[in-house]
């Protein structure tokens, strides 16, 4: 069976992209990554996803990006409650280039050319992590840099479909393969207590879901 690695932070799009991978056919690695976010709760929902749609394997992996900092995410900074213009304070400096970098290490291992990860550039905060082009270079970086592919002719493959669709196209894929959205999570700043958290509803990864379960023309399962 063929494999792949996707990145499974446990919101929208990653489980979704994770439900098309494991749809293709793909064997599925799950890889997460407990790095000081303020919304660690998402762990225990990519938890949940990968157990309901039976990945292979489950690799969390975790270090702390609060000693880095700049980020709402990841330091003392307020997380902003409407979106904002520009890359907002919720861009974790190289974020994506440290996941995806953890990822082909392990795909080296388990010699898994495709490596899944739902980057988007319509409905998305502007963080220039998740754009095309950089998911581009990045690729061209893996099969320059490892073993692998330098003495042999595997190349790894980032493969982003989710990359040109809105919120509302991305649930209602994620529907239409049978996923469980009210085991995800989106919010950046989640409320109440840590046993039990409920969204804020205010910060723009939950406005962001809010209006793709409008225009899909469902309620959101997190909603009580």
């Amino acid at each position: 069976m063929k494999k792949a690695i996707v990145l499974l932070s446990g919101g929208i799009d990653s489980c979704t992209t994770l439900a098309i991978a494991n749809s293709e056919g793909f064997e599925c690695y799950a890889i997460s990554f407990d790095y000081g976010q303020r919304h660690k709760i998402e762990l225990e929902s990519a938890k949940k996803v990968a157990k309901n749609i039976g990945v292979r394997e489950h690799l969390i992996i975790s270090f702390d990006l609060r000693k880095i900092g700049g980020s709402a995410l990841t330091s003392d900074i307020d997380v902003p409650k409407k979106e904002s213009e520009g890359i907002p304070v919720t861009y974790v400096p190289a974020r994506n280039t440290i996941f995806l970098s953890f990822a082909i290490a392990w795909a080296e291992i388990l010699q898994c050319p495709n490596i899944f990860i739902g980057a988007n550039v319509v409905d998305y905060s502007g963080y220039p992590d998740c754009r095309p082009e950089y998911l581009e270079a990045f690729e061209k970086m893996a099969n320059l840099a490892t073993k692998i592919s330098v003495e042999s002719n595997f190349k790894f493959k980032i493969q982003a479909p989710l990359i040109y669709l809105t919120k509302s196209q991305i649930i209602k894929k994620g529907l239409e393969l049978g996923l469980d959205y009210s085991l995800t999570w989106s919010c950046y700043d989640p409320k109440g207590h840590p046993d039990n958290p409920i969204p804020c509803l205010k910060c723009p990864s939950c406005l962001f879901r809010l209006k793709g379960f409008e225009e899909v023309g469902i309620k959101d399962p997190l909603i009580k």
